[in-house]
Parts: C-alpha cells; structure tokens; sequence
C-alpha cells in the first residue's frame, strides 16, 4: 500500500514563529527518512493552496496563536485533512489555560490554584499578594512557550509584574516550591518523566530555548510512587481534556513521599526542536527522534485510510 505523503507546516505570525520554524525543520528532517515529506513554512496564518488532502496528512509543527488554539485544526478538517495531534475542540481548550484547569479539576487532578483576569480589571498588588502571600507566577491565559511568563516572590514583585500586563486575559497561579517535571503522553501512555532544571529557577522562553540554559534530567530521579503518581495523572488529563495522538503534561513535584504535586499546563502541540521536552520523554523509552516523529504520526495514517474506506 502506498503511503501518503507528509506536509510539516511550520511558521505562521504568532510570537511562537521562530520556535515553529526549528520544530518544522527537525520534524521534516526526521520524517523525510521513511516518507515523501514537503515542509511548508506558513507566513500567513490561512492554509497554504498546492496540497491536496487526498495525497497529503498534515503534522503542524506550529506553537502559539492559530496553530494551537484549534483555528487550524478546525481549517484542516473542513478542507477533508487528516492531521497528526488534537482535535480543533481539545485544542482550544487546552489553549485557554483555565478551561482545561477546569475539566482537569473535575476529573480529580490536582492542578495549581490560580485567579484569571483581563488587561482591564487586573488585580491591585494588595489583593494579589492576600491571595498569594508565598509568591506567584503570572502568564497569559492562552500563549505558549512560556510567552510573557513572569515569576514575584514578594510583594515587590507582584507589584512589578502586574503593572508590564498589557492586553489580552491573565492568570496569576501560585508560586509552589517543588520539582519542575514534564511528561509526554502519546496515545494516552504516559511516557518518560523529565525533570527541568533552570539556571536562575524560572524555566522562561529564554531557558526553554537556549541551548545550556537549563539542565535536563530523564529519567527524572523521583521516588517510584512519584513516578507512577504523576505518569497516571498526566494520562488522565489526557483524557479529561479530550486529547488525542499526543500532549505533553507540566507538573510541579511538591513531596515525593506521599507524594504530592500539582498540574500546570497541558500542550497539544509540543515543541520538537533540538532542546524540547516530548523527545526526552519519549527517549526515556527507549524512542529516538526520528522513531518518535514516525509514531507521531500514527494516529493521522490510521485517519487518512479510515477516510478512504482503507
């Protein structure tokens, strides 16, 4: 049977673009080993013309706006595209970082405590450092790559941070003291636990991408109940998110003993690029990263023959 071709789309005008663009190139690098591959840098946030849906499966090697907040997605099944990842519901979702706090919440997964507002009702530093008095992180509601993270430890840093928010809707969570671990799930299997440590302690878009930046260790030297705790909760907020093919799940380790820990983020749409955090996890399973990019990929060949009555 012959096997459809692959587009990586990559780019698009988000904050994320150059972060794209290295997750596209490494993709289509890896892919282009076992498959026709054609990597399609976007600089528009519309699909590109020249690819037919019958011929090709879209990976869309794309973070931030549009490419993760199930606007391509949605585009992508509309013009008759099988494509690898989430759906466009589970990835809006997912985007809009109260609203999966929310179902992961109610699906019994401990998550960071958090306050969302806008630009135009932000809380004063008084409030802020009430609800808050050991410290919190804030961040839009829906970026990635840690765009506009900001971390206060104090009053004085509440006050800081609160008065750079510009437009858009913001979440303050708590600051907790612990372990930084990320997990990748690919068809609802938790792989490897890595635990992040960065120069400094705040694992910013800065860390996240400069190579030497931030140590890396995977297997995450956890005890085993910790291992197995947080591999099961980062499966079922999977589930509880609607996810499909893959994600990647953040956590903050606070004790290994009982242990206890709490859910910060769920991503769809995974970096891939040479520092990215789904390809250790996935190496601690024995997967490199050619092999990983070809599993990615599974779910999406399935979809396409499924269509074809295949």
């Amino acid at each position: 049977m012959n096997m459809p071709k692959i587009a990586v789309f990559c780019g698009g005008i988000s904050p994320e673009r150059d972060v794209s663009l290295v997750s596209g190139e490494s993709v289509a690098k890896a892919l282009e080993k076992n498959f026709e591959t054609r990597l399609v840098r976007l600089d528009k946030n519309e699909l590109p013309r020249g690819i037919d849906p019958s011929e090709y499966i879209v990976y869309p090697a794309m973070h931030g706006d549009y490419g993760e907040d199930g606007t391509l997605q949605m585009q992508l099944e509309k013009a008759g595209f099988s494509y690898a990842g989430c759906g466009p519901l589970s990835s809006r979702i997912c985007m809009v970082k109260p609203a999966a706090k929310a179902l992961m919440r109610a699906a019994g997964v401990e998550v960071a405590n958090s306050l969302e507002f806008n630009s135009t009702n932000a809380p004063t530093p008084e409030m802020a450092n009430a609800l808050f008095p050991n410290g919190a992180v804030l961040k839009p509601c829906d970026k990635g790559s840690s765009v506009g993270l900001a971390v206060a430890r104090d009053y004085e840093g509440l006050k800081e941070a609160l008065s750079g928010i510009s437009e858009g809707t913001w979440m303050l969570e708590e600051l907790l003291s612990g372990k930084e671990l990320s997990v990748g799930v690919i068809y609802g299997k938790a792989a490897g636990i890595v635990r992040i440590i960065p120069d400094g302690g705040v694992y910013d878009f800065k860390r996240k991408y400069t190579a030497g930046s931030t140590v890396y260790e995977y297997p995450a030297k956890i005890s085993t109940a910790a291992s197995d705790a947080v591999k099961e909760a980062a499966e079922a907020a999977f589930r509880a998110c609607g996810c499909r093919d893959f994600a990647r799940v953040d956590f903050i380790l606070t004790n290994e003993t009982e242990p206890k820990f709490a859910v910060l983020e769920i991503n769809t749409l995974p970096g891939m690029t040479p520092t990215s955090l789904l390809p250790k996890s996935a190496s601690c399973m024995g997967m490199n990263f050619e092999a990983l990019c070809a599993k990615l990929l599974e779910g999406a060949i399935e979809r396409f023959w499924e269509k074809r009555g295949r």
